[in-house]
């Protein structure tokens, strides 16, 4: 008797907010340039090193864009990210206070267990702030020019990805120079990020043509589909939700097809060919969003398992049977697209467990489960599992960035006998072509081989996300809700100023930029008390920002409402940060 095998599918969720100011495109938070040099080359590197394994990478428009903006940014000699032309600045002793101010209150901005304590002159850095933080924020003028130098130097080397460490000597030639960095190795620097920052796009096109993985996408601005389209929707999983003052977002099922076709068109741009499948905004999803997946011609996406728990419960409890969730599912109101729902234990596991194992262990661990998941599957079918989480922010919880978890996983998988790794477009292929040779084998009378497991069915989706099965984060609290009020108010102004023809058309085109970028997910994230606050100030600020920047364009006096901030965190960074990390 043969041993039981398990299809798995791994799909990296890479995603940042559009940070660009709104008026005159700085980048106002450094994130995508930092993930990019840590996250995006180390989750490449892996999958090059493991040419055996397939998988699939999400990758949000928003942030392709930015990234190809970093790019420019360094071909044209103009950097508009302040941190980032920091490192050019000959003399440190020289800048404005405000650049001053950004050094400090940036460059310790980590975990500090893995990316701050392991290094002690970087430490000894950390201390000396921290002592004098502690006498008062004015005696920070008396940091040196060479403490801002090495500050910014090390905060730079630490977001470096494991592999071009390993790959390139000048890091760990700086790494062990340790303090006294000079202009000249602070340029060195400069230029090397800006050749990782080159590379990284073309590293992912070259693993997609070679077939390895699959390239798949988001709503162009990462906007949570379902709540665009209806409001009401977070009742189907919180019935007593509060909801904001307006009836609805004005026009969302139209700006939901914008965003899709928006989307397909700039991934067909970036990576030579169309998107097949689609990784909605925080696995967030509805039927009538599923309806506009189908028409915008997608053949597949993907959410999480309390998604379909919720729709089996309300819709299908007879087919709630064993092996429920490691299947295809399709539903009536659009049974041209496969829906896949993660395995959230395990990919739970991946992202807040196993950074506290030896890698190996982890690795092991994590096939032991999936071997489990195989022998207990019925006789003659092959369970597939999907294993989805964000690419970039879990690894810095892990020592030296993840790099042993994944060679050892990548490895255990490559040469396991009987689990087999997959695209998803790869697996619908191969599940069609098992299919039909089944039917042939049938009419020919021979003896039929295991036949794949047919899709379930399910009259419709119970509408929620990958973070608590429910809309709860983006709706349905005091900040949220009002967040909500003023986007749908500067809507309804958009939409008057759109009509009325006044915009000339490279107006209009800025306008409707701008508007993609106040619908997007992350904005809303942060709203409410359970966020730091912090990080709720500047995503607070950063949205408000840019739907002022909005009515500029409209031509439209911004309401009052905008001066004042919308929300505010507790002062409890844990309570957001867990959650963040498992769906940023």
């Amino acid at each position: 008797m043969s041993a039981p095998r398990l299809d798995l599918i791994l799909l990296w969720h890479m995603h940042q907010p559009d940070y660009r100011d709104a008026d005159g495109g700085a980048f106002l938070l450094p994130w995508v340039y930092l993930h990019a040099l840590k996250d995006y080359t180390d989750m490449a590197a892996h999958l090059e090193r493991h040419p055996a394994v397939h998988a699939v990478v999400n990758f949000v428009p928003v942030l392709v864009e930015q990234i190809e903006d970093y790019v420019r940014q360094f071909d044209e000699g103009r950097i508009r990210d302040p941190l980032l032309g920091l490192l050019q600045q000959a003399d440190l002793d020289r800048i404005e206070p405000h650049e001053r101010a950004l050094i400090l209150d940036s460059c310790f901005h980590n975990n500090h267990d893995t990316m701050l304590s392991p290094y002690p002159q970087y430490r000894r850095l950390h201390e000396v702030f921290s002592l004098l933080d502690r006498g008062g924020g004015e005696r920070f003028a008396y940091l040196s020019g060479a403490y801002l130098s090495d500050l910014l130097t090390w905060y730079h080397l630490v977001w470096i990805g494991e592999t071009e460490r390993r790959a390139d000597p000048l890091f760990a030639r700086l790494m062990a120079k340790g303090e006294g960095f000079t202009h000249g190795d602070r340029l060195l620097l400069f230029e090397a990020i800006g050749a990782i920052l080159r590379r990284v796009l073309g590293r992912y096109r070259a693993l997609a043509a070679r077939g390895q993985i699959e390239l798949s996408t988001t709503p162009h601005t990462h906007p949570i589909a379902p709540l665009l389209i209806d409001f009401a929707t977070a009742r189907e999983t919180v019935p007593a939700a509060p909801l904001p003052a307006a009836p609805g977002y004005p026009g969302g099922a139209e700006r939901v097809r914008v965003h899709l076709q928006a989307a397909i068109d700039a991934h067909t741009r970036c990576f030579g060919a169309p998107p097949a499948g689609l990784w909605p905004a925080e696995g967030a999803v509805s039927t009538a969003f599923l309806r506009e997946v189908a028409a915008g011609g997608l053949r597949w996406m993907a959410s999480s398992e309390t998604v379909l728990s919720n729709s089996l419960n309300a819709h299908a409890p007879e087919a709630r049977v064993g092996g429920w969730l490691h299947r295809a599912w399709r539903v009536d109101a659009a049974p041209e697209v496969t829906l896949l729902f993660r395995d959230e234990r395990l990919s739970d596991q991946i992202g807040f467990e196993y950074s506290k194992w030896h890698g190996r262990d982890a690795a092991l661990h994590l096939v032991g489960e999936l071997e489990k998941i195989a022998a207990s599957a019925a006789p003659g079918t092959t369970p597939t599992v999907l294993i989805a989480l964000d690419g970039e922010n879990a690894w810095e919880y892990y020592p030296y960035n993840g790099f042993y978890f994944f060679e050892e996983l990548y490895g255990a998988l490559a040469a396991h006998p009987t689990i087999r790794t997959h695209t998803v477009s790869g697996w619908l292929d191969r599940q069609a072509a098992a299919s039909s040779a089944a039917q042939t084998d049938h009419q020919a009378d021979a003896q039929p081989g295991a036949q794949a497991r047919s899709p379930g069915r399910l009259p419709a989706l119970v509408a929620g996300s990958w973070v608590l099965g429910t809309l709860s984060t983006w709706i349905g609290e005091a900040g949220k809700n009002r967040a909500w009020d003023l986007l749908c108010a500067a809507k309804q102004t958009y939409d008057e100023v759109m009509a009325s023809g006044r915009l000339t058309s490279s107006a209009a085109a800025a306008a409707r930029r701008q508007l993609a970028t106040g619908e997007g997910s992350d904005w809303f994230w942060w709203m409410g008390p359970y966020n730091p606050d912090h990080a709720v100030e500047r995503f607070d600020r950063l949205f408000r920002r840019n739907l002022r920047r909005l009515y500029e364009l409209l031509g439209a006096a911004a309401p009052a409402g905008l001066d004042l901030p919308i929300s505010a965190g507790t002062g409890h960074p844990e309570a957001g940060g867990a959650m963040r990390r498992a769906s940023a």
